[in-house]
Formats: structure tokens, C-alpha cells, sequence
């Protein structure tokens, strides 16, 4: 099993920046995916970022592009996002997930173990 820790949210006005960060423990090392997924209140979950343990590729949802950075320390056990120009459409909870394989990193339900998401308010 793996056990994923957000930690980051908070209230940020339009233009800002945050950082969230995601600890991770257990059998870290077996995972091959580490992602961001973010949910609005009523919507269904969509992703943001992910990241290969192999090959350190990336990916992001097309509306981040540009603004948000993933980034992971394998040392640590951590994966951060780094997000930047936030807008008030970034609001949303926001959760970190990691995978056993690397098949169909945009997908959620490709993803084996949640954390408990942290909020982001972006005031405009």
C-alpha cells in the first residue's frame, strides 16, 4: 500500500502563486506514476499533472500548460506542483495520486492510491 499527504492549499489572489506538496510512504518505490488531479464542487474530477518514476516525463491537462510545474524528489518521497499565474478557475480540491503502471496517466481511475486533497481558493 502507499500513503500520499497533501499539504500546500490556501487562499491566493488572481495572479499568484502556490506551492503544494505531496509525502509519500509505503511501497513508494513499486508506484511507476505520480499525478495531480483537482475537482470542483459537482464536477467530476479532472486531471492536472503527472509524472513517470523512470524517465521523469511529464504531462499536463491543457489548461495549466504554461502555468504549472510537477516536479518529484525520489529521495524524499515527495511530488510538488508548482503553480503559478493561478486563476480563479484553478479553485478547486486538489488531490495527489500515484499508480502502479504508466498506462493512461490522464486518467483517474488509472490511479491506485488517493490522498485526502488539499483546497485552493483563488480570489479574483
Amino acid at each position: 500500500q502507499v500513503q500520499l499527504v497533501e499539504s500546500g492549499g490556501g487562499l491566493v489572489q488572481a495572479g499568484g502563486s502556490l506551492r503544494l506538496s505531496c509525502a509519500a510512504s509505503g511501497r513508494v518505490l513499486s508506484t511507476n506514476k505520480m499525478g495531480w488531479f483537482r475537482r470542483v464542487s459537482g464536477s467530476e474530477r479532472e486531471f492536472v499533472a503527472a509524472i513517470t518514476r523512470s524517465d521523469g516525463n511529464t504531462y499536463y491537462a491543457d489548461s495549466v500548460k504554461g502555468r504549472f510545474t510537477i516536479s518529484s524528489d525520489i529521495a524524499k518521497s515527495t511530488v510538488s506542483l508548482l503553480m503559478n499565474s493561478l486563476k480563479p478557475e484553478d479553485t478547486a480540491v486538489y488531490y495527489c495520486a500515484a499508480g502502479w503502471n504508466v498506462l493512461n496517466i490522464l486518467r483517474d481511475s488509472r490511479y491506485d492510491f488517493w490522498g485526502q486533497g488539499t483546497q485552493v481558493i483563488v480570489s479574483s
